[in-house]
């Protein structure tokens, strides 16, 4: 296991960074912990929050550096590296703005003598994936950040010069030695970390198998876990939806980020046949139309994947969904130039036993599906082991919410592929994980809410 930036637009190895010592990643605990008992937790929140305003504003400043960063190393297409930088921008300035009143001593009805004090725990620990290489850290840092706990921050082994440029923020934002620890460390290295009394939560962004090896340690050490693990989630044609619409926002959903989002639209469920072979067939075209190529490329709609790892998996559950007897619509193969490219693809005709049907697809695979009914759909959109994200889509939005109330999910879009913002909770249900990052929500997963009482 190393850090490495490696291309992924030529597949050019840039850059190895070092593991780090055990010594070195307990020297790094030992100064976040000390930093959280003699000092941080006792900051006034706002003295908190104006370092993580200062911290958005000196991202803002650097704007075009950081983005450099995000596509060197996960092949992100430029213009989408903005957005990402502006996000989280927002995400920093969101908590600084609005952690004091999340953090408010709250009285209690019907105990005038009562009140409820939120009061940080003490150092997180959070293991995040390279797919937002910041945003995924400004959910968890932000908020932890203001409410009082320090943060060891693991990041992805491919994004190493991108988790050092986030680290650096809150140093140049007037950050004191660990309230912030970016590590370079190994699987063992984290295993010894959650056993490590001192952490007092755990937060993780990945897969069901790392998700069910960190919640299985976390809980034998009697420690909070947040886990994101990823859907499969579905778009619900509705019989009232307009389909150009549909057709423009699926595209969208599911090609985004070259489709490596835990929310992109996975699959469509189309009701009714004919519908069904209408959105199809403009599916079909518009996804001959998409640009595939160099991330920098002003044009560029899909980039390359994170890695020739994800590819390969990718191309090979391509197959074995071919090899089930589903029907490739459009692409499959791998882009015949250099880095880690594939074509966006349609498949469809999956059937039960198909192994895509449970799957999640982690890049631009698009699984289709046509049903009778919109009970058979919601049917269908619950069937997987997953309840991350949801869409549903229909003119009348009284129906669609009705609809949107029967799926399984931690989050539901109703006429729109996203709508990404700091002020809504995300999170899932069922095998997509457990609590909740952003809005108020994500400030509260590792909290005391200490109770006092007074006598009279």
């Amino acid at each position: 296991m190393t850090f490495q930036t490696i291309n992924p637009a030529t597949g050019e190895l840039v850059k190895d960074f070092p593991l780090q010592s055990d010594d070195e990643v307990f020297a790094g605990l030992d100064t976040a912990d000390r930093l959280y008992r003699e000092d941080w937790k006792f900051r006034p929140v706002a003295e908190r929050a104006r370092i993580v305003a200062r911290a958005a504003e000196i991202l803002r400043e650097k704007r075009d550096e950081y983005v450099e960063y995000l596509t060197l190393e996960m092949g992100k297409v430029t213009r989408l590296g903005y957005f990402e930088v502006d996000l989280v921008a927002d995400i920093l300035d969101y908590y600084a703005e609005h952690g004091e009143k999340f953090l408010a001593e709250q009285s209690l009805p019907g105990e005038p003598d009562a009140k409820l004090i939120s009061e940080p725990i003490g150092v997180i620990l959070a293991i995040e994936p390279w797919n937002f290489p910041y945003y995924q850290l400004a959910r968890v840092a932000a908020s932890q950040l203001v409410a009082g706990n320090v943060v060891l921050m693991k990041h992805a082994e491919s994004v190493p010069q991108c988790a050092l440029a986030f680290a650096r923020l809150f140093e140049e934002a007037g950050a004191p030695e660990g309230a912030y620890t970016n590590l370079f460390c190994s699987i063992d290295q984290i295993a010894k970390l959650v056993d490590d009394f001192r952490v007092r939560g755990v937060t993780l962004t990945g897969s069901e198998r790392a998700g069910t090896s960190v919640g299985e340690r976390a809980g034998r050490n009697l420690k909070k876990a947040v886990l994101e693990l990823g859907g499969s989630d579905p778009a619900l044609i509705l019989e009232g939806a307009p389909l150009d619409h549909a057709v423009e926002q699926v595209v969208m959903g599911r090609t985004y980020n070259s489709g490596q989002g835990c929310v992109n639209i996975k699959r469509v469920i189309v009701v009714g046949k004919e519908r069904g072979e209408q959105m199809l067939a403009a599916l079909e075209d518009r996804f001959a139309e998409i640009k595939v190529g160099d991330p920098k490329d002003e044009d560029t709609q899909v980039g390359p994947l994170s890695s020739e790892r994800a590819l390969e998996g990718l191309l090979r559950q391509i197959q074995e969904a071919k090899d089930a007897g589903a029907r490739i619509v459009h692409g499959g193969n791998r882009v015949d130039r250099p880095g880690f490219y594939l074509e966006p693809t349609i498949i469809t005709d999956i059937t039960e036993d198909n192994p895509l049907y449970h799957e999640e697809a982690f890049g631009p695979v698009l699984s289709f599906y046509v049903v009778d009914s919109e009970d058979e759909a919601i049917r269908l959109a619950n069937a997987t082991r997953f309840g991350l994200g949801s869409y549903v889509f229909d003119a009348d939005v009284d129906h669609a919410q009705q609809v949107a109330a029967r799926i399984e999910a931690g989050m539901v879009y109703i006429n729109t592929c996203f709508a990404d913002s700091p002020s809504l909770p995300f999170g899932g249900v069922k095998n997509s994980g457990f609590g909740r990052e952003l809005a108020e929500l994500g400030i509260g997963e590792f909290l005391n809410r200490k109770m006092v009482k007074i006598a009279q």
